[in-house]
């Protein structure tokens, strides 16, 4: 079985701080995230009424070529959050049909936190992350549905130095 490592968490939880560290840890891991897939074909600040419509652009594609490579044997980190419990089921599913193992990591960290981060690399962002103000991320966390007990998962603390949490996963 290969595995597909998906990340789970809010904006500026440290989904992709921690998902670089798991793609070093596991060398042979391909990692996809979203967001710098939409910075680079799209800009810093894609154009609201049309971002859910890019976004799925790229989810299908990141999908498409991440199934290829686990169909090789090649593990992928998938870090696009999964906001919902709907997403989450249908990846388990998905990669269970297609024999694939999946593991959730749940990304942690307080809403003041993850806000502060947000609104502090928005004033500049990097080439791997996108533009959000402090309404969009006030809207947007009304869509986001945390990872429930019942659900399989490691829990990862985004506050943490992501090499400790791995560290201690294992």
């Amino acid at each position: 079985m290969t595995t597909a490592h998906l990340i789970h968490g809010f904006i500026g939880s440290g989904k992709t701080t921690f998902a670089k560290a798991l793609a070093e840890s596991e060398s042979s891991c391909i990692r996809f995230t979203h967001d710098e897939w939409m910075h680079r074909l799209y800009g810093v600040s894609p154009p609201p009424e049309k971002f859910d419509e890019l976004f799925q652009r790229i989810d299908t594609l990141i999908w498409d070529t991440a199934l290829e490579l686990l169909s090789k044997g090649c593990p992928v980190i998938l870090d696009s959050g999964f906001w919902t419990t709907a997403s989450r089921t249908t990846a388990r599913e998905q990669l269970a049909r297609e024999g694939h193992e999946s593991v959730f990591y749940d990304i942690q960290c307080d809403l003041l936190t993850m806000r502060n981060r947000t609104i502090a690399r928005s004033q500049s962002p990097p080439p791997d992350s996108l533009w959000i103000d402090a309404n969009a991320f006030e809207t947007l966390y009304h869509q986001f549905e945390p990872m429930s007990s019942t659900e399989a998962k490691l829990d990862i603390n985004g506050k943490a130095d992501p090499i400790i949490e791995l560290s201690r996963r294992r």
